[in-house]
């Protein structure tokens, strides 16, 4: 029988947030991956767990995964652990955990701690809906995509930032979003935890003037369904109605529907966009 992948959620600052399911999970395994042994081996000693490690990270991610679907067919069983919080997120654990399911290997969650999750509760922004991106991509180009796509993203959106780079992406957010609320969480459990409810505008000035310390979770305010709407009609008004019109004519949509949808687009009435047409037609 083929054993089975854990995915053991970590600690991400305070030690008492280990669950004693993952403990005893981790002293039974046959290995446990780790994302950096060095940093974990700190943990297992902690809670007395000698179970044997071995690496599994982003640069070893394809290879070691077929290491380790290879014991698990054997009949051993795999934990894996990253360096905090809960495995896969933001993490190249989804990878190994895509290349089980290809192998019919079974994979289970032990849940605990997500710096995501814990940031978003405390943000004291719209939690019903909302969108991890993670580390936003260093190349330019992609970096630039994904920062056209938040603008018009209305849900709470939740980034991952290293100290060195936080300025930066503070800057590039408020350029791409204008000025929006934004809770930057730091040292998340631990003793000097950090939650700082502001602005992107305030939080450029904070931080030019304070060197960002820490690894940052952000939290920021979604795009507004008025706001997206008035961007909308905006955006429809740079064409002329007889523009407006033939977009969806040309779709294959009647004359009389067409004239509906320009009209809710617009945020006017039917006849409004009738008797503009008419004009036109003068």
């Amino acid at each position: 029988m083929a054993g089975i992948l854990y995915l053991c959620a970590t600690p991400i600052g305070n030690l008492g947030d280990m669950t004693p399911r993952v403990v005893e999970t981790l002293k039974e395994v046959d290995v446990i991956a780790a994302e950096d042994t060095r940093n974990s081996i700190k943990l297992l000693n902690h809670f007395d767990i000698h179970t044997p490690m071995t690496s599994y990270h982003e640069y070893n991610k394809v290879e070691k995964a077929v290491q380790l679907i290879a014991q698990m067919e054997s009949g051993q069983n795999v934990a894996l652990i990253t360096d905090a919080g809960t495995p896969a997120i933001s993490d190249p654990g989804e990878v190994l955990v895509r290349m089980c399911h290809e192998n019919h290997i079974t994979v289970t969650s032990l849940p605990g701690c997500a710096a995501c999750i814990t940031a978003l509760t405390l943000s004291g922004l719209p939690t019903r809906r909302f969108c991890f991106e993670g580390f936003i991509p260093f190349e330019k180009k992609e970096r630039n995509e994904i920062l056209e796509e938040l603008k018009t993203e209305s849900r709470t959106m939740i980034i991952y930032e290293a100290p060195h780079r936080l300025i930066r992406t503070l800057g590039e957010l408020y350029e791409a979003l204008g000025d929006r609320k934004i809770t930057l969480c730091r040292e998340l459990t631990k003793k000097f935890e950090t939650i700082f409810p502001t602005t992107l505008s305030e939080s450029l000035k904070y931080y030019e003037e304070h060197e960002p310390k820490g690894e940052y979770v952000l939290v920021v305010e979604g795009l507004s369904r008025e706001a997206r709407k008035a961007e909308e009609i905006a955006a429809w008004e740079e064409m002329s109605i007889r523009e407006h019109m033939d977009y969806y004519e040309k779709q294959g949509i009647d004359h009389k529907e067409a004239m509906k949808k320009v009209a809710a687009d617009r945020g006017v009435g039917k006849r409004e966009i009738y008797a503009a047409l008419l004009e036109d037609k003068e």
